[in-house]
């Protein structure tokens, strides 16, 4: 079991590609911290790891406010006795409009859920990491802003996601002597509830793709997964895409 006995955080967990790791991570052996808005979705899947086997805890919230990336870090000490690991991967699209459209509300929203919402997880699980002598923590980032990934009307969106980037090269490279390993993660399309389902849109997201399809959330969970354990020990500071070619299309 590749991550038998880790206490990991998992945010955006209520469904998507945070849910599909959820149960991938239990199955594999963490015991999982679940983390999102939706309490009640949140209750079911917990309610779903621990009957099957598994072990998970949960607290809603939003990953916008500084005091629940601490709630979230209290809770796995509390819960299971520390922290070895976090996928921080709640984020949001916004509105997708040029710049000179586009709301500075809008800008705020993406910006804060996307990027600052990295900085309070790391701020928090970094002192419980390093309490343990090492972990791991994965962003969820995008193959929009980073390399040949820009798509017109996504500038909140693609700010923020190669801001995540830059974030975990500067953790990285600050406490890889505390044995603390962060990257990130860059999906292609995907198929969850934020990619909506009109199947015109679909079928032209998957063009996209030089693999002629869109992801599956089993198969970015077990990229994550790859990352979080410890087959991925001297991989700190990458920028991982699982994009199904998109990024060197586009």
């Amino acid at each position: 079991m590749q991550l038998n006995d880790k206490i990991i955080i998992i945010t955006g967990a209520s469904s998507g590609i945070g849910e599909t790791a959820a149960v991938l991570f239990a199955a594999e052996g963490a015991n999982v911290v679940l983390g999102a808005r939706r309490e009640k979705r949140l209750q079911q899947l917990a309610k779903r790891i621990n009957d099957s086997g598994g072990s998970a805890a949960f607290l809603a919230g939003d990953v916008r406010t500084e005091a629940y990336a601490d709630g979230l870090v209290q809770l796995a000490t509390a819960e299971f006795g520390g922290l070895d690991g976090a996928f921080n991967n709640a984020g949001m699209m916004g509105e997708t409009v040029p710049v000179p459209d586009m709301e500075r509300a809008n800008w705020n929203e993406v910006i804060a859920t996307n990027l600052t919402s990295a900085f309070f997880a790391a701020k928090y699980q970094i002192p419980a990491l390093k309490k343990r002598g090492r972990g791991s923590i994965v962003f969820t980032s995008s193959f929009v802003g980073y390399a040949n990934g820009g798509m017109p009307g996504m500038g909140a969106y693609a700010a923020s996601k190669a801001g995540l980037i830059g974030l975990a090269q500067s953790l990285s490279a600050e406490h890889g002597a505390d044995g603390i390993r962060v990257n990130t993660l860059l999906p292609g399309g995907t198929r969850t509830a934020m990619s909506g389902d009109d199947a015109e849109i679909h079928e032209y997201i998957a063009s996209l793709h030089p693999l002629g399809r869109m992801a599956d959330p089993e198969e970015i969970a077990e990229a994550a997964l790859f990352l979080m354990s410890n087959r991925a020990s001297f991989v700190t500071g990458s920028a991982l895409t699982v994009d199904g070619g998109i990024s060197i299309r586009l």
